[in-house]
């Protein structure tokens, strides 16, 4: 990876650590249906501009079907999950548990997608869901006022991203980057208009909800798909998949400098346990067979 793309990955943990701490300002004066709205009507207006050309919306129009169960899978509910659950938890707790997202991708992969898991991964798995426990052992309360039913939120969007990324890497894979961007956005828009705005909320929101909303929409949605494929396409899908572990410590980071959360020995632990089982899992780090972890050996050009 070059120092640029070291820089853009940075980069995009921050943006994508921080849409956590702006979901978690704006969702309680929103609502999360009205606030993902906002997030993905303002993302597709500044994205559609990028498919103006008669290739890239003939590609739109043939495949509009499964842009749309894209963007319902990979947008509309776990961004809406998401939404939810920041309106009951700290914004770096949830980025932890939503880190679990390859946790699921692999799962749902070797069940559904005929995509093999070797054994060293099923250790991997099995770390990163310890490392949920750890996490969420003591907030796993489902009476009225709990947070169990949010913690579930969240592991229902990992859940759902693990479906987005099998459908898009089955079925969608040959499309262009900005058509699976901007198109799935757009549909996801489309979804949430009605909805969206029948639940829009009856008093006034404040500016502070609308600055993070419209933050969430331009920095942590546009911005960040954009240096997103720009990185898929120049360092590669490996280098690209391990702002997956630097989001919660973004998050965790933000979360302590703007929102005071605190960061305890039990966050931390867990923090730890789940991002090496992810890592495990996903073969950025391997096993040689004196059992040494390693990372993986890039490829030859």
């Amino acid at each position: 990876m070059s120092l640029a793309d070291a820089l853009r990955l940075l980069l995009l943990s921050s943006l994508w650590g921080l849409s956590f701490i702006f979901m978690r300002v704006a969702a309680p004066e929103f609502g999360p249906i009205p606030l993902v709205l906002i997030r993905m009507g303002v993302g597709a207006l500044l994205l559609v501009p990028l498919l103006l050309s008669l290739r890239y919306l003939t590609l739109i129009w043939q495949h509009k079907g499964s842009l749309l169960i894209l963007g319902i899978v990979n947008h509309v509910l776990p961004f809406s999950l998401l939404a939810l659950a920041t309106t009951r938890l700290e914004a770096g707790f949830t980025s932890l548990i939503n880190a679990t997202t390859p946790i699921f991708t692999a799962l749902l992969g070797a069940s559904f997608f005929a995509t093999p898991i070797q054994r060293q991964q099923y250790l991997g798995l099995a770390l990163a869901l310890l490392g949920v426990y750890v996490l969420s052992a003591n907030r796993l309360d489902f009476t009225l006022g709990g947070d169990g039913w949010f913690i579930v939120a969240v592991l229902g969007a990992t859940f759902c991203y693990g479906i987005a990324g099998n459908y898009s890497k089955t079925r969608l894979s040959h499309l262009p980057s900005r058509v699976l961007a901007a198109g799935s956005s757009a549909m996801s828009a489309l979804v949430l208009l009605i909805p969206g705005l029948l639940l829009w909320p009856s008093e006034p929101v404040s500016m502070l909800a609308w600055g993070n909303a419209l933050a969430l929409a331009m920095l942590s949605t546009t911005l960040a798909f954009l240096l997103y494929f720009g990185l898929l396409a120049s360092a590669g899908a490996t280098a690209t998949s391990t702002v997956t572990f630097l989001i919660p410590v973004s998050a965790l980071l933000w979360g302590y400098l703007l929102l005071n959360e605190t960061l305890s020995l039990q966050v931390v632990t867990g923090m730890v346990i789940t991002l090496a089982g992810t890592a495990i899992a996903t073969r950025l780090l391997r096993f040689r067979s004196r059992g040494v972890l390693t990372p993986p050996r890039p490829p030859h050009e």
